[in-house]
């Protein structure tokens, strides 16, 4: 059949969500939980700002039912501030609640559109991925220069996911190419607000509604990665006034209506 597919948001504690998606009496301790009646799958965003801590994901473990996955960003002195050492050390541990208990579905370092395709650069990634290799692993470049076979060819020898990404077709930035690396396959759809892509701030930038027609056209493309991966996440970064979960959702049905696809939404699905 292919992969299970798991489709959530990009975070999910969003005061702005309240009315949008979350009922107005909600509470912001109630969030995780209803979140995952309607979603199978998180990105936790927090922890590019502060190291993991076990006892907050443990927490989330138990708000959740086992069928529900993380994904977790690296701390951003893994992707951005590139200390490495005992940075990673600290991550690591940080995240064993997760990766023990079988809910850890990726780890995500993201880099910034700074990181470019340089020596210095491939050996620090390099040397990064072999010191995270017991974690599934997915890398998210922002810049196109590392779309390349010997890229591809590279995270496939190491069991890691291309993530692939929908954001504004600037020069330079990503194409959104259907590559899968690993049993793992990873999309994320950033919007395509090119007025405030440089400009804007983490709000504004990703101030974008998809429409039916443009997330329809992005089904033959998860398709092709589910045949070609047991698990596919696919997460909405959208997040402003809750245009993400409503995507999500969006994107879900339409998956529904494929046949041979496996789609796993909320409590119902798993």
């Amino acid at each position: 059949m292919g992969a299970k597919i798991y489709i959530g948001t990009s975070g999910y504690s969003y005061n702005d969500w309240i009315d949008a998606f979350y009922p107005p009496d909600t509470g912001k301790s109630d969030f995780l939980e209803f979140y995952a009646s309607r979603f199978s799958m998180v990105e936790l965003n927090f922890t590019y700002y502060r190291q993991p801590e076990p006892r907050i994901l443990s927490n989330m473990i138990a708000t959740t039912d086992p069928g529900f996955l993380f994904s977790i960003k690296a701390h951003r002195s893994l992707t951005h501030e590139i200390e490495g050492g005992e940075a990673v050390t600290t991550y690591i541990r940080g995240v064993e609640p997760l990766a023990e208990s079988g809910r850890l579905a990726a780890v995500l370092l993201q880099f910034p559109y700074s990181f470019h395709y340089t020596v210095e650069n491939r050996r620090y990634l390099g040397k990064l991925c072999g010191s995270l290799h017991a974690l599934p692993l997915a890398v998210e470049f922002r810049n196109n220069e590392w779309q390349r076979q010997s890229v591809y060819d590279e995270l496939a020898d190491r069991s890691i996911a291309f993530t692939v990404v929908d954001c504004p077709q600037l020069e330079k930035l990503p194409a959104p190419d259907a590559v899968t690396t690993a049993n793992l396959g990873y999309i994320r759809f950033h919007g395509r607000n090119k007025e405030n892509w440089w400009t804007g701030t983490n709000a504004s930038r990703y101030d974008f509604l998809y429409s039916e027609d443009e997330l329809d056209k992005w089904l033959d493309k998860i398709a092709h990665m589910a045949r070609s991966t047991a698990i596919l996440l696919i997460a909405f970064n959208n997040h402003w006034r809750g245009q993400a979960p409503r995507n999500a959702e969006q994107l879900g049905g339409l998956l529904k209506t494929r046949p041979g696809l496996e789609v796993i939404m909320g409590e119902k699905d798993r």
